[in-house]
């Protein structure tokens, strides 16, 4: 049914038409016949007769024909088309289809039944359940021949009534609708289509390939050079339809000289909001700015087919555009459009990614840098701090565990400001555009981090410097405590030897004690020499001290005898010896003036005695 539609709407320019295929094409007449008007070639003549030999040759003229433009006919021979063979006959008629109406289809770079599909795709994707991905099960609901017809003559279809669970109606809508205004015979019946699991592909190629050549201007170019015989004042219309295409080709091609460097512009934007309203600005033109376009392309290689037509009918010379303005011309500028759209949004996606990457750079950036000075805060100052300088040395050990733990935790940053800086790096190379900013953040953090480096080792060495100085000293006030305590002790003993009373009854006893005092007096230089070493060691210890800016917290924790302490007590010392002195030395004249008594007493002793002796006697 679908062979014998399309045949006859070819047969029916050379007023005839065929009833049954595999009958009415026995006599290879109308074959010819058929090759002739759809090939727009004469093939030999035909033979008239009427014996079995006369259709072979007929049969055989036509076969060679189709042989001679390319098409091999695998196991397809005269003998079983004059028999009638109807899968013979229908396989012929199908290489013819496929050679005539679908192999010269390009769209795109794709060609014949692939062309056409491409074609089918291109035209239907703007319409809602409409996907079409074949030649069978893709157009049983009819809304593929409907999208067809309203994407080029959309006052002819209300498409957006039609409903995709009525079937029948909408390819039986679309059937009369091509047959009465576009002249495309009913090829297909929707019944069959609607109640075969999957409808024959042949025959929905073969009807498709008619909207095809319906549209792409071929197949009206030659019903206008049918009509245009008919049509008096040709001249002025012809002139009109020039007019037309001048106007329209100018129009055309001063569009596409506009688009093409917008469409290579390929400078990047700032931010990702920019390069997305370009992906938006280009799916706009996809979407509404172009497909005029290609419909005022088509219409004028319509136009152009139509007027050379009715031109060349009319033995007139054939219409040569202004230069520049050829049909070629404006295909050249349209494939160059093409191609520079092609790259586009490739690039745009690219771009919005690069641009997606460097957002996420810039942001983990920025988390980094705000979590490392948010951890910086603060520490140039502690560094900087001169605590140590008041501390005493469990002070003194303590910061440096302290400071060792900060160590630690610096090294443990490290990674961080390496991150940091990488990050700046890859954000340069991408050619982020805050890099400047990103730069100067990251040139701080760094040079801060050498700051916190140096202030750290500095710190480092104070503390223990200041350590072995504390050491030092603690080790003299050792010293110091050692050696003052026992002083401190002599001293007092000294002092209180010499207050203690003494109660003597000879010469001999306070010589005694005048010879243990001297004996004490001979040690007090010694002495002395002990109290300025044991002095000595304090002033080496508050020297170090203060040659080092240390501040020592007060008395020696080893000791309460301070030097003050000790000076006082040498004081006293000095002052009770001559004191003692004096003492002895008063008591020594005593014991004299006593023991010259005690002799003289006893002299006159002597002399009394013996009287009393006599008068007591």
């Amino acid at each position: 049914q679908t062979f014998t539609a399309w045949c006859n709407s070819h047969l029916r320019k050379a007023g005839t038409q065929i009833e049954n295929i595999d009958e009415d094409f026995r006599d290879g007449l109308k074959l010819m016949l058929l090759l002739e008007v759809i090939s727009g070639e004469r093939l030999p003549k035909p033979e008239r007769g009427k014996m079995r030999v006369h259709k072979i040759n007929n049969v055989n003229k036509a076969l060679d024909f189709i042989a001679s433009k390319g098409v091999k006919l695998v196991s397809i021979g005269a003998e079983e088309i004059v028999d009638g063979n109807a899968k013979m006959t229908l396989g012929m008629i199908w290489t013819i289809i496929l050679r005539f109406a679908i192999q010269d289809i390009s769209v795109e770079e794709t060609s014949a039944k692939e062309g056409l599909l491409l074609w089918c795709q291109r035209k239907t994707a703007p319409y809602k359940n409409v996907n079409v991905q074949n030649f069978h099960i893709s157009w049983k609901d009819g809304l593929a021949f409907n999208a067809l017809i309203h994407r080029h003559r959309p006052e002819l279809i209300e498409y957006d009534k039609l409903r995709k669970d009525d079937p029948v109606t909408n390819l039986n809508n679309a059937f009369e609708v091509a047959e009465k205004y576009l002249d495309i015979p009913k090829m297909l019946d929707a019944e069959d289509i609607v109640n075969t699991a999957r409808p024959d592909e042949k025959a929905i190629m073969t009807y498709v390939s008619s909207f095809y050549h319906a549209f792409s201007g071929a197949q009206k170019a030659e019903t206008a050079a049918n009509r245009i015989c008919k049509v008096l004042a040709v001249n002025q219309e012809n002139e009109h339809l020039m007019e037309d295409y001048e106007k329209l080709a100018s129009d055309l091609l001063e569009w596409i000289k506009r688009t093409i460097p917008w469409l290579e512009d390929r400078s990047p934007q700032k931010t990702i909001q920019e390069m997305q309203q370009k992906l938006e600005d280009f799916r706009d033109y996809r979407r509404v700015h172009k497909p005029p376009k290609v419909q005022e392309k088509c219409q004028l290689e319509i136009n152009f087919n139509t007027l050379q037509t009715k031109l060349r009918l009319s033995n007139r010379p054939a219409f040569m555009p202004s230069e520049g303005k050829m049909v070629s011309d404006i295909n050249n500028g349209w494939q160059h459009l093409e191609q520079a759209e092609k790259g586009y949004e490739e690039w745009l996606l690219n771009e919005i990614r690069r641009l997606e990457r460097l957002d996420h750079l810039a942001e983990k950036f920025r988390q980094k840098a705000s979590i490392h000075e948010a951890w910086t805060e603060g520490k140039e100052a502690m560094l900087k701090q001169k605590d140590y300088e008041t501390a005493t040395l469990s002070d003194i050990k303590a910061l440096i565990r302290k400071h060792e733990a900060f160590e630690s935790d610096l090294a443990a940053h490290q990674d961080r400001v390496e991150q940091i800086a990488a990050i700046a790096q890859e954000l340069n190379e991408l050619d982020y555009y805050d890099s400047p900013s990103v730069n100067t953040r990251c040139q701080k953090i760094c040079d801060q981090w050498d700051v916190l480096g140096s202030l750290t080792h500095s710190r480092r060495e104070a503390l223990e410097k200041t350590e072995k100085q504390l050491e030092t000293i603690d080790e003299l006030h050792l010293e110091y405590a050692k050696r003052a305590a026992p002083f401190n002790n002599w001293m007092e003993s000294a002092m209180e030897d010499l207050q203690d009373m003494f109660i003597v009854h000879t010469i001999e006893e306070i010589e005694g004690l005048i010879a243990a005092h001297d004996q004490f007096k001979s040690t007090l230089p010694d002495a002395d020499k002990e109290r300025e070493a044991i002095l000595g060691i304090q002033r080496e210890a508050q020297r170090i001290a203060d040659l080092n800016s240390i501040k020592l917290s007060g008395n020696n924790p080893y000791t309460s005898v301070t030097p003050q302490i000790i000076n006082s007590k040498w004081e006293r010392v000095q002052q009770l010896v001559p004191k003692r002195d004096h003492a002895l030395l008063d008591e020594q004249s005593k014991q004299q003036s006593n023991e010259r008594l005690r002799r003289q007493f006893a002299s006159q002793a002597n002399i009394v005695g013996p009287w009393i002796q006599t008068k007591m006697e």
